[in-house]
């Protein structure tokens, strides 16, 4: 009884929790940490965004079968996500985890 419960947890935990497909991390416009496969002009429009316009903060991607969506912490200003969103290939193969 108790493994059909710890069973049923852990697959609500995989089935439910969305996990990010890309996430970098900036501390004063410098990209300190990243994880996945990120698109090399994204990257590298980025890392312009931060330079011009040094900002700290994360950066995460999700996808499911319907959408994919930016998520910015709040220390993110408004006028570097919009910058971010414009720069975003919406239209790029974006491989999830599987």
């Amino acid at each position: 009884m108790l493994y059909v419960l710890l069973l049923a947890i852990a697959v609500c935990v995989f089935v439910f929790i969305d996990r990010p497909i890309i996430a970098m991390w900036f501390k004063d416009g410098d990209i300190t940490k990243s994880k996945g496969n990120i698109p090399h002009g994204f990257l590298h429009d980025c890392k312009e965004i931060g330079h011009k316009q040094p900002f700290s903060g994360s950066i995460k991607v999700y996808k499911n079968r319907f959408t994919t969506k930016l998520v910015f912490s709040k220390s993110v200003p408004a006028k570097v996500k919009q910058r971010i969103r414009n720069v975003f290939p919406h239209q790029a193969k974006l491989k999830a985890r599987k």
